[in-house]
């Protein structure tokens, strides 16, 4: 009894001082994302911008994934990983200094943090496949679900943490610091990665090509029912709920009297979603994770496109 409950906790992973290492910095520099979010809209506002550009950053924000996740997916597949993930930590940090010295320099404006929004998803969307496979290859097959999992809830976690302390210090420090303050959690991220030593080389046989890969990843989908049921009633469910992320931010600045736009108001839900990722502790995980983490990739991006 005491052996199942061990395999079926949520917390296993972390006994792996790598994994363990990876988490906690995606919780640091998660938590540094969120604070970033509430400064974009607080910079939007006190730019002036119009409830159109306000709420156009959503749309940005998702239109990298709807454009790049699946062929970032076939890249996955043929480029190591690695390089992939510290690549983007680095263009993610880059973007992030960037705003905080046009800030401090007085030479930000609403047209460029929409640009800087869809840079940031366009790293977002070529390393999120890499970074599902990684969990792979960082950990056991006992342990796979359990770090799936705590995934999960550590951008439950930062996405709580995040903006309260957003909320909290951009009266205080003002909005370069939250700025530069992301692109230095991007560099811990970078150095996590880099200091990461793989247990297993990398298989030397030859790999498919882009579009070999991108046609499986496809066929995997069309010959999956359960699947094909998911991404139905996920692409339903974002249907619906898409327009609330875009037109929170606006209604918000326009209707609270609150002097700053600078607190989550989605901060209930996500309270709600770290709890249930907590309960599932006590439930056990589903069965059919793979050791081969290159697969469920089309899944993870067809998600990802439909929200």
């Amino acid at each position: 009894m005491k052996e199942t409950s061990k395999k079926t906790s949520t917390w296993l992973a972390l006994r792996n001082p790598a994994f363990r290492k990876l988490w906690l910095a995606m919780v640091i520099s998660g938590s540094c994302i969120g604070a970033h979010n509430i400064a974009v809209y607080w910079a939007l506002h006190s730019l002036g911008a119009s409830t159109v550009l306000i709420s156009l950053m959503a749309t940005v924000s998702a239109l990298p994934s709807t454009l790049f996740t699946l062929p970032a997916g076939a890249i996955a597949d043929m480029v190591d990983r690695k390089k992939i993930l510290l690549a983007v930590q680095l263009w993610h940090a880059s973007v992030a200094i960037a705003l905080a010295i046009l800030w401090m320099a007085h030479l930000l404006n609403p047209y460029l943090i929409l640009a800087s929004a869809f840079l940031f998803s366009l790293g977002f969307a070529f390393s999120s496949p890499a970074q599902s496979a990684v969990f792979a290859e960082m950990v056991s097959s006992e342990e796979l679900a359990s770090a799936y999992t705590l995934g999960g809830l550590q951008m439950n976690i930062s996405g709580i943490i995040g903006p309260l302390l957003g909320g909290l210090l951009i009266p205080l420090v003002g909005v370069s610091f939250i700025f530069g303050g992301n692109g230095v959690g991007f560099l811990i991220m970078f150095l996590v990665i880099l200091g990461w030593q793989r247990l297993r080389t990398q298989s030397k046989l030859p790999l498919e090509n882009f579009f070999e890969s991108f046609t499986t990843a496809i066929r995997y989908v069309r010959y999956s029912p359960g699947i094909k049921i998911l991404l139905a009633r996920h692409a339903l469910f974002s249907f619906f709920i898409a327009i609330i992320p875009s037109l929170m931010p606006s209604w918000a600045s326009r209707n609270c009297t609150w002097k700053l736009p600078t607190w989550d108001i989605s901060l209930p839900a996500r309270l709600s979603a770290q709890s249930s990722a907590a309960l599932s502790s006590f439930r056990g995980h589903a069965p059919g994770f793979r050791r081969n983490a290159s697969r469920p990739w089309p899944i993870y991006c067809c998600c990802s496109t439909s929200v």
